[in-house]
């Protein structure tokens, strides 16, 4: 297995093949990539099938995230993966991070899940909003997965709606702070060395006075519990945290987060690279159903051969397609410093839908066999629910794009 650094400067030799059509690039969009990009895709291709899919089915059954593949994950450079080399980041562009989300959730959305918080919402936010003693200390640990963080917005009763947050943090007369509040629905957040918490630092409701903590989780009144019986995302570790008078030192706080704009930046990051990942659930499950017609023999011929089926996998190709287009664009948007939140809430809502529906139809054609953990169509299917509904839900951002279509704000 690979286990070179992801870097502009030092990506694995690969030898030189043919490009060939693939079942799940039909507009060839392997020809859009630069070498680079195919280069570093097909690392984590490589590790997904060596390292991943031998044992996921199992992991999630079991309700258990591969604690295994982190460091290798790490090892790889799949962590912040685009955020620069000077703090031992790969520096790598969005369209090749884009690649690497793609084909580490055609292994699992948990997979993804896990390297995207780590880089795109504790990672990011450091970067974006910390001081530079912060970005020095933090962000090469991160990178190595010598520490693990995660993101503390949501709560129990505020997910969409995360300006009404109650947690408060209360400076005191050394500077130091006293954090007191809740989250839900945290992915790492039982295994996070670090936390990157946001809360209210005012009396008010105004979310102006919203900034962001790195809290060390080891502290005194901070406790981490796993959420027990979900059916989606099993292989991820979900918690709820819970604060209880945290106390932080003045440095503490991100210096330069101000307001509900800078986790809902955190979420920007995130939900680009979410609108990669889901490509890579999609073509797993559009994949496995082509190769399931083409073997799975019913009145005497493959399912393949049946005109319901190949309009189901016309239907599936278009839509995946379409949308690896929206993402393969956007990211070239983004390399060049002109992509737009807008713009990504689009990628978000669309790609999430059509992967939801491509696994759910892949399922069906499966028929019985679609429900075994041995195939991977209903497992991303129930995993692809979840992604519909966090980093905003399909209905936030169509309200998103309707204020950006109107200029009318229909969220009060």
């Amino acid at each position: 297995m690979a286990t070179e650094l992801l870097s502009a400067s030092a990506i694995p030799a690969l030898p030189s093949v043919e490009l060939k059509a693939h079942a799940a690039d039909l507009f060839n969009i392997d020809a859009a990539l630069t070498e680079e990009e195919r280069s570093i895709r097909d690392t984590i291709r490589k590790f997904v099938d060596e390292r991943v899919l031998p044992i996921i089915g199992e992991c999630y059954v079991q309700g258990r995230f591969p604690d295994e593949l982190v460091a290798e994950m790490a090892e790889l450079g799949v962590l912040g993966a685009n955020l620069p080399e000077e703090y031992g980041c790969a520096g790598l562009s969005s369209v090749a991070y884009g690649l690497i989300m793609q084909e580490l959730e055609r292994g699992d959305s948990g997979i993804r899940s896990f390297a995207s918080v780590q880089g795109a919402l504790v990672m990011y936010p450091i970067f974006a909003f910390g001081s530079e003693a912060q970005k020095q200390h933090y962000l090469p640990k991160l990178a190595k997965a010598e520490m693990i963080g995660c993101f503390g917005l949501t709560e129990a009763d505020y997910g969409s709606n995360p300006s009404g947050m109650i947690t408060r943090a209360k400076q005191q007369a050394d500077g130091s702070w006293i954090i007191n509040g809740g989250k839900m629905w945290i992915t790492n957040g039982s295994k996070a060395h670090v936390a990157i918490i946001w809360a209210k630092t005012g009396e008010s409701t105004d979310d102006s006075s919203i900034r962001g903590f790195v809290v060390d989780t080891s502290l005194p009144g901070f406790h981490a519990k796993d959420q027990h019986g979900k059916l989606s995302l099993r292989a991820s570790h979900t918690s709820e945290l819970v604060l209880t008078d945290v106390h932080v030192p003045a440095d503490a706080i991100l210096p330069e987060s101000k307001g509900l704009k800078s986790p809902l930046m955190c979420l920007t990051q995130a939900r680009y690279g979410i609108s990669w990942g889901v490509l890579g659930a999609a073509m797993a499950c559009f994949e496995e159903a082509v190769s399931y017609s083409k073997n799975r023999v019913m009145f005497d011929k493959p399912i393949g051969g049946f005109q319901i089926q190949q309009v189901r996998l016309a239907d599936m190709l278009t839509e995946l397609t379409k949308a690896q287009l929206v993402s393969l664009h956007l990211g070239r948007l983004k390399d060049a410093g002109n992509f737009t939140p807008t713009q990504v809430s689009l990628a978000k809502r669309n790609n999430v839908s059509i992967a939801t529906d491509i696994a759910r139809e892949a399922r069906r054609l499966l028929g019985g066999n679609g429900i075994l953990a041995e195939y991977s169509a209903m497992r991303h299917m129930a995993n692809l629910e979840s992604v519909y509904t966090y980093e905003g839900t399909h209905d936030v951002h169509s309200l998103i794009l309707g204020q950006a279509i109107t200029g009318l704000n229909a969220f009060k």
